[in-house]
């Protein structure tokens, strides 16, 4: 049964289904030294501070029409921070076409979304290699929303948002809702990919495969940059400062982090 905007399917009571969106992003950097390490996982927390991300978090609400009942959040010593919202329905009377096809959500300066309840998650954990060399940040950010938008419609924003080599996304609708004569609709959408709401130029940057489950509503989208310019990766210098060894080095072992992040396993190297 195709579900779209013009069928106007009338429910028995509220449309009770739970869309949730979970969406990985990871910073990779080559930090050669202690000093290194240190300077970026500072530039890490001022970036990623508990207020900035309370002010994504809140874009985020806007994008999917939703009020910020609650927020809770902290910065960790000696690194990382998590912001939490608890929101609720916006006053929206009607939800738009858009609400249901596939494509890339608004910017928060064009919002017009309905959801009834919602939470908004981040949390963010900078790690390092313990021999030094590789130092990875990464933010786990989660949408959990109850009505007719999809929380995919925050994915555009939320990549513009953050920093990104690698991204791991997850979309799963739960639970049911009924139609006027009981019958159980176990999603309110339709939808083949991810990728469909991610907008094309970010898309051309990334190598991106899916790994869906359809008939359980499940669906997976790892990406991974194109191209790689290693000035990219160095925090404080450029790839001119390094001898022909040390570029080559450098090169394998940042290739080999990004590769084990988005193939989800170690990867047997040298270094």
């Amino acid at each position: 049964m195709k579900l779209t905007h013009e069928q106007h399917i009338e429910l028995h009571g509220f449309n009770n289904l739970t869309k949730s969106l979970s969406f990985n992003m990871y910073d990779v950097c080559f930090t050669r030294n202690r000093e290194e390490r240190e300077a970026y996982l500072k530039y890490i927390d001022e970036q990623y501070s508990a207020d900035r991300l309370t002010k994504i978090l809140k874009h985020v609400s806007d994008i999917i029409g939703a009020h910020v009942l609650n927020i809770a959040s902290q910065d960790f010593e000696p690194q990382g921070a998590s912001v939490t919202l608890l929101v609720s329905e916006g006053p929206v009377e009607n939800a738009p076409s858009e609400s249901f096809e596939e494509s890339p959500g608004p910017l928060p300066e064009s919002v017009v979304m309905q959801l009834d309840k919602s939470h908004i998650t981040v949390h963010t954990y900078p790690e390092f290699h313990p021999d030094e060399g590789i130092s990875t940040f990464r933010a786990d950010i989660d949408v959990s929303t109850c009505g007719e938008i999809s929380p995919l419609k925050a994915l555009h924003y939320l990549i513009r948002s953050f920093e990104t080599d690698v991204m791991t996304i997850d979309y799963r609708v739960r639970g049911f809702t009924r139609d006027k004569n009981g019958h159980k609709l176990f999603i309110d959408h339709e939808i083949s990919s991810i990728q469909n709401y991610i907008p094309e130029d970010v898309g051309e940057l990334f190598d991106m495969i899916d790994v869906n489950v359809y008939q359980e509503n499940i669906f997976h989208t790892k990406c991974k940059l194109r191209e790689f310019d290693l000035n990219h990766y160095l925090f404080g210098y450029t790839k001119e400062k390094l001898d022909p060894d040390e570029l080559i080095e450098i090169t394998e072992r940042l290739k080999i982090e990004m590769d084990e992040i988005f193939y989800g396993k170690n990867i047997v190297n040298n270094y």
